[in-house]
Formats: C-alpha cells, sequence, structure tokens
C-alpha cells in the first residue's frame, strides 16, 4: 500500500520557492542554440584517464527543494543525484498532485553525485546499460526529468569524458561523461536546473547515466559515469531489475518521457531540509 504525505510536500510545494539548482559550472542561463545533429558513428568512448579535462563545480548549501529521480527495480529501488537529497531531514517522490511516497531510506555514494532512495515499490523500472566501454562518440542521450520544477527533457551527443571537482558542502572528483545539447522539447529555455538526478537515455531505452550538471555557456551537460552507478550497486547489494522502454528518437522523446513521468518510472523529488520543516 502506497502511503501518501500530503502535509509536508504541500508545503514545501506550495511555499517553498527555492528549486535545487543543477551544478553550476557558469552564471549564465541561456539555452544555447541548438547544435547540427552530426552523424552518429565514432570512435568507443575510451577509459578514464588522468588527462582527462577538468570542470569544477560548486555544491551549494543544504536546502530544500525539488530533483528528478528514476526506478530501477520493482522492489522500489530509485536513482538520483547525490546533491538533490543529501542533508534533507525527509524526501518525498511526488505520485499526483500534491501527493508524494515518503522515502524510507537514502544511500549516498562518497565517491560520486549519486544516490539510491528506497520506497516500498515502484510501479515501472528502467533498465540500466553499464556497458560503458562499447559507448560511442557521437551517440544521442536524452535527458528526461522536472527542469525548473516542470516536466521537461534535452537530448545530447556523446564528446567525452571530463573530471568533476566538486567543492562546497562536500568534496569529491569522479569521471562524467560530458554531452553536447542539440535542442530541447518546445518551451523549455535558460536553466536545467530540477533536471538533476534524472535519466540519461540511450536511443535503445535503456540508461545510461544520471544527470548531474551543466554549463548553459558551454551547452553542455554531464551525467554521473555507467560505472559509478555499478560501483554504487555493488556496494549497497542492490539488483537493477528493469526493462528497456520504447526506442528514443529526437521525434518522439518528448512524448516517450511524458509516458515515462505519467507512468512514474521517473519522478520528482522532493527535499526537505530541517530548517524548512513544518512547524519548527
Amino acid at each position: 500500500m502506497i502511503r501518501l504525505v500530503p502535509d509536508w510536500l504541500l508545503y514545501i510545494v506550495v511555499i517553498t520557492v527555492v528549486v535545487f539548482v543543477l551544478f553550476r559550472v557558469d552564471q549564465r542561463h541561456d539555452a544555447p542554440e541548438a547544435l547540427p545533429d552530426a552523424p552518429q558513428a565514432g570512435s568507443f568512448l575510451p577509459p578514464p584517464s588522468q588527462y582527462d579535462p577538468a570542470v569544477l563545480v560548486e555544491v551549494g548549501p543544504i536546502s530544500s527543494g525539488l530533483g528528478s529521480a528514476f526506478a530501477i527495480s520493482p522492489d522500489g529501488w530509485w536513482l538520483t543525484a547525490r546533491h538533490v537529497v543529501d542533508g534533507c531531514n525527509a524526501v518525498g517522490l511526488v505520485v499526483s498532485r500534491g501527493q508524494a511516497v515518503r522515502v524510507q531510506d537514502v544511500k549516498r555514494a562518497e565517491f560520486a553525485d549519486i544516490a539510491l532512495l528506497k520506497t516500498d515499490s515502484a510501479p515501472v523500472a528502467m533498465s540500466l546499460d553499464t556497458s560503458e566501454r562499447r559507448f560511442q562518440i557521437g551517440q544521442r542521450a536524452f535527458h528526461v526529468g522536472f527542469p525548473q520544477g516542470q516536466p521537461g527533457e534535452a537530448y545530447s551527443r556523446l564528446i567525452g569524458r571530463e573530471t568533476l571537482i566538486a567543492r562546497g558542502r562536500y568534496d569529491l572528483e569522479e569521471p562524467v561523461l560530458a554531452w553536447a545539447e542539440l535542442g530541447r522539447t518546445g518551451g523549455l529555455r535558460g536553466s536545467l536546473a530540477g533536471i538533476s538526478g534524472g535519466p540519461a537515455i540511450a536511443a535503445n531505452g535503456q540508461v545510461i547515466g544520471i544527470t548531474v550538471a551543466e554549463s548553459a555557456r558551454r551547452g553542455r551537460i554531464y551525467t554521473a559515469a555507467p560505472s559509478s552507478i555499478l560501483r554504487l550497486l555493488r556496494v549497497e547489494q542492490v539488483q537493477a531489475a528493469g526493462a528497456a522502454g520504447e526506442r528514443l528518437t529526437p521525434e518522439n522523446y518528448g512524448q516517450v518521457s511524458d509516458d515515462m513521468r505519467r507512468t512514474l518510472a521517473v519522478a520528482q523529488v522532493v527535499c526537505v531540509a530541517g530548517h524548512d520543516t513544518p512547524g519548527t
């Protein structure tokens, strides 16, 4: 039985105006011009290297806000970004307007900006592809979630690896995949804040990363490497057991993304920080 907690959710959705931002790499909020959709063929993604370019990001202070997550097993395991749920007094997943399922447990990675969430169950679980050695430069990813607190998505092409260096509330260095943004669904402009924690999905419908950062000025989206996801699942002894979704194209990804949110394969995350808890 799904347990709904509309009291604190309604408080946070209606009262709180702070929305979780993605790790900020720069200060420009305008969406970049769409890039030419170049041919997909390319070389295989090389392994992480000390010579990979570095991108420095700042982890902001703990605050209430919104993010994205996606289910990876029917028994209620979800993946999201660590900075979306780090330091929260309570975490919930929105299941309908004004209603949410309370997250029972949060398992944060110490080595990457990713986290696991546990609920009683999940209606639809997504399939993971962690075979990043077979990824090809130029292949597509479709980023699904709740940018700016509203349903939205973008798509991109893989340009290579970088090293994400996070400083602020916590410090870490991790290999990430860098993607050049190619386009967005209609009406989505400005920052992608709020899509953080949502899945990056290959054209075959399998999840190949977690969106964790953006650089609007450079037109870049960064995702946690599949190897980091696999490492967290092994550490926490969680078995992913999802199914591949519908194939995605630049023409249908908006509609398919809507279906993912409608079936709760992708859900909005609500964080309540200590100083924002009702009654305090």
